[in-house]
């Protein structure tokens, strides 16, 4: 499997493409603010086919270039319905009022084609099989994908901005609610194996069993009711 990542623009979004292997099509997620050139040059690089993108939620660091970008391939965005306004109203999803500016170049708005993700759903796009989970808390409408282990292959998991190395989403912007991503933290990443691979929204790659021995909200939760409340961690993301 081909995980082509980098990060992007003002906010350093991660964005990944990613493929069964160079010269074949390919899933891009989160094309965030400024993402539209590092997205062709992976595309050149490995020669790839993109056939979607989809979103881990709908905040403008992580939605940024959709239109161009699923523009310039003529392919359609995956979002989740409780996130898709963000995407042409991103000043409400940021508690800000329209028409102040916005990083004054971003286009706004939505693709020709929007799909909607919903919790449980199995995408198979590109020769890849993710699993959605919907994961509220920084958004209402935040997902995460899940790829089963394949041969030497551990199982990735793509977690936006619900879980860090370290940290977790902020969640002081609207639609964010605290209690709710710690449910979201034990109801989706702590079923996890250990060997989990997670490539977040914002940072670099960890492992689930790296996260649930050292960050310090994962741990909270696998501890339970109780088990002591931290906020000593920085958060991440928009």
């Amino acid at each position: 499997m081909l995980v082509a990542g980098f990060p992007a623009g003002a906010w350093g979004t991660n964005c990944y493409l990613v493929a069964p292997a160079a010269g074949e099509e390919c899933v891009i997620i989160d094309p965030g603010h400024q993402a539209a050139e590092g997205v062709e040059e992976a595309v050149a690089k490995h020669r790839l086919k993109p056939v979607a993108v989809i979103l881990t939620h709908g905040h403008i660091d992580h939605v940024a270039s959709v239109v161009p970008v699923c523009g310039a391939h003529d392919v359609p965005a995956w979002i989740h319905p409780e996130d898709r306004y963000m995407m042409s109203d991103p000043e409400k999803a940021l508690g800000r009022a329209i028409g102040q500016p916005l990083m004054g170049e971003l286009t706004v708005g939505e693709p020709d084609d929007v799909e909607e993700l919903t919790d449980g759903a199995t995408l198979r796009l590109a020769g890849l099989e993710l699993t959605v989970t919907h994961a509220p808390g920084h958004t209402k409408g935040s997902v995460t994908f899940r790829m089963p282990e394949q041969a030497d292959v551990p199982p990735v998991f793509f977690s936006g901005d619900l879980l860090f190395a370290g940290s977790i989403g902020r969640t002081d912007l609207p639609g964010g609610d605290h209690e709710e991503i710690l449910q979201s933290l034990a109801r989706v990443c702590l079923p996890l194996e250990d060997e989990t691979v997670v490539l977040s929204g914002h940072g670099p790659q960890t492992t689930i069993g790296r996260e649930r021995a050292a960050n310090p909200f994962l741990r909270q939760v696998a501890a339970g009711p109780g088990g002591g409340a931290t906020g000593a961690a920085p958060r991440r993301g928009m």
